[in-house]
């Protein structure tokens, strides 16, 4: 039998003990996660300095890369006996020093890129030899190699977001439903002919010159992909929605891509 040490306990005693119990365990429970959140904010930080570390090693090695390629491309492209040559050669190996410098930038700066341009084009239209043409032919593809190369550079920085967007990319549905329907010309043709209006069977068959049986092939891989439809059994072929808009974003992506250097 066991006796009861504390008569004088009671009910309201025990229900204050078991509220600051579980008070305490609240608190404690508190700082637990206050100490959770400090060492991961700890684990941030520390990552998140690595990382930066990495990236400046990883710009410094590759303005190694962008510095040695201009001594190798102006050594071997320039023109080699020229009274100018050492002067010009310094010149230009300080003007796309310069230039490589804005990889370490956060952005490329497009103002500061054109003013580059700019004072190449200056240096060239002072230059004092029609031999000059050679040297400078270099200098500007090591110029645009380099434009192209921090460009290249800010994809990769600027996209790491929408790396799990393209990872869902169903590259065998990309191909199957888009690329190879629209890959043949007289296909994109079509597509092209039917975007505003529909067109009849003998109108396309103008337009892309093709006989009845390569023709309703083409029609019919269309057809097969949802990019187009026919009004009835022998009606006019009209684009569909899904056409439509690979269409528009095709030629959207062209425009975009004729401003871009090559």
């Amino acid at each position: 039998m066991i006796l009861d040490t504390n008569p004088k306990r009671t009910k309201k005693s025990d229900d204050l003990e078991i509220t600051e119990i579980k008070t305490i365990k609240g608190k404690l429970s508190e700082i637990h996660k206050d100490i959770i959140k400090l060492m991961e904010s700890s684990n941030r930080l520390r990552s998140e300095a690595a990382l930066e570390n990495s990236r400046q090693e990883y710009l410094h090695s590759f303005l190694n890369y962008l510095f040695d390629d201009i001594d190798t491309g102006l050594n071997r492209n320039m023109v080699k006996k020229c009274p100018e040559k050492e002067t010009c050669t310094s010149a230009f190996t300080a003007f796309l020093q310069n230039n490589a410098r804005l990889i370490k930038t956060n952005k490329i700066d497009e103002a500061l890129l054109l003013d580059n341009s700019k004072k190449l084009n200056e240096l060239k239209c002072g230059a004092p030899y029609n031999i000059c043409e050679q040297c400078f032919s270099e200098v500007s593809s090591l110029f645009i190699k380099q434009i192209n190369f921090m460009r290249s550079m800010r994809i990769y920085e600027n996209n790491t977001e929408q790396k799990p967007d393209i990872s869902a990319l169903e590259t065998g549905a990309v191909l199957s439903e888009i690329l190879v329907p629209i890959s043949n010309k007289q296909r994109l043709d079509i597509l092209k002919a039917v975007a505003f209006e529909p067109r009849s069977f003998s109108a396309l068959s103008k337009l892309t010159t093709l006989i009845a049986g390569h023709l309703h092939f083409h029609l019919q891989k269309l057809l097969d992909c949802n990019l187009i439809l026919q009004q009835h059994e022998r009606g006019d072929y009209m684009i569909t929605e899904k056409g439509f808009k690979i269409l528009k974003n095709l030629n959207e992506m062209y425009s975009s891509l004729q401003h871009v250097s090559p």
